[in-house]
């Protein structure tokens, strides 16, 4: 607007004021927006009101404030969003931030995109949109959302694998996300420590009606429901996919990021991928702001301890805690005191025709005990690390 003389935009502000005008035919006359007409108009009703009308002048847009991109970041985006799928802006603005600590939004992301001839080549996939949030607990710790999501996060040649994900309900700090070859017992088994490891336990699981979780067996538990009950960890469960907003839309944040970054690292592995998904996984916790809390996730779980809102209860060792989150079975010492593990025999000294207790952790090894859960300390009469794991973690 460094056009137009000052007294010809008094002139049309002052015609506005009368309604001989509108903000659509001021806008056409000065060629700009109708909101920087707005803007103008109140400005200009404040100097009215000072008796300052007739020397009113509009000021100086402040000319060029775009920022000069550094060329690692610029190498950094030029990789993202040259990957098959394209990483998504707000992804890339995210990247910049984690790995070179420049700040920026995903619009000047996009300007930037298009400006060097990176810009994605058409809209993105229309996915259904997750359910819109309802309620949520008012303490950290009330309350997380466990689901698994499968994805072909390796591309869309790779195969159909699950992400097991978990958000603390009230802060929606990411508690947990992880892949594994398969949704299985040992998975969980391995999940759910972690975090409980990283973060305490909470009071509850907010989960579907999955077999793992749901016995249909009236007030029976199933093997996993029993080995959270022993920490006093309850399980919720949710009436419908809709009911479960929250992680719902956390699979669809993981599913528009990870198969374009795994692209651009060259990631094809489980074992690789993992330790990038817990990076990924921190810096967005720290650092990214959640639109619906208007803070970062760690800020308001922060906000919620100084709160007193917070149920969260601490981890303590507990001696039986490796054998708990493994899965076990009774075993019979054969008359040569031996016992099978997997495709060998391992032999436990002079436990004849005995009953053992044989405990397979998510890493692959076997540990067998003399007693169960409940009767004292474990007692261990053999480790056996395997051949190989199950599954590297």
């Amino acid at each position: 607007m460094g056009r137009q003389g000052a007294g010809h935009v008094r002139h049309l502000m002052a015609k506005l004021r009368v309604l001989e005008l509108n903000t659509r035919q001021v806008a056409g006359e000065l060629g700009v927006t109708e909101r920087r007409i707005r803007q103008l108009y109140q400005a200009y009703l404040q100097s009215c009101v000072q008796g300052q009308a007739s020397t009113w002048v509009t000021g100086k847009s402040g000319g060029y404030h775009g920022r000069v991109i550094p060329e690692t970041v610029a190498d950094l985006w030029r990789k993202m969003l040259g990957a098959r799928p394209p990483a998504p802006y707000a992804f890339a603005a995210s990247e910049a931030l984690r790995l070179h600590q420049f700040a920026v939004d995903r619009a000047t992301v996009r300007r930037w995109a298009f400006a060097t001839g990176c810009a994605h080549a058409g809209p993105p996939k229309a996915k259904a949109r997750a359910a819109v949030r309802r309620w949520q607990c008012a303490e950290v710790g009330a309350l997380w959302q466990l689901d698994a999501s499968p994805h072909r996060w390796f591309g869309e040649e790779g195969d159909l694998l699950p992400l097991l994900d978990m958000v603390d309900d009230c802060s929606r700090v990411i508690v947990g996300a992880r892949l594994y070859p398969q949704e299985c017992l040992l998975a969980y088994m391995d999940f759910l420590p972690r975090a409980f490891e990283e973060y305490g336990l909470p009071l509850a699981l907010y989960v579907d009606f999955h077999s793992f979780f749901f016995s249909k067996l009236p007030d029976n538990l199933t093997y996993l429901g029993a080995a959270l009950h022993r920490y006093d960890i309850s399980l919720k469960y949710a009436p419908t996919p809709q009911a479960k907003g929250k992680i719902e839309r956390q699979h669809q944040f993981w599913q528009n990021r990870l198969p374009s970054y795994f692209a651009a690292e060259g990631l094809h592995q489980i074992a690789a991928a993992n330790p990038h998904l817990d990076a990924l996984r921190c810096h967005h916790n720290r650092q990214e702001l959640h639109r619906e809390l208007n803070m970062t996730p760690s800020a308001a779980w922060g906000k919620a301890k100084r709160e007193e809102r917070y149920v969260l209860r601490p981890f303590r060792a507990d001696p039986w805690w490796k054998y708990i989150w493994s899965v076990r079975q009774r075993v019979r010492v054969a008359s040569d005191g031996t016992v099978c593990a997997g495709s060998v025999r391992l032999r436990l000294g002079a436990r004849f025709n005995a009953w053992v207790l044989r405990c397979d952790h998510p890493d692959g090894s076997m540990t067998f005990l003399a007693n169960e859960p409940g009767s004292g300390k474990p007692v261990v009469l053999l480790k056996y690390q395997g051949t190989k794991p199950v599954w590297t973690v």
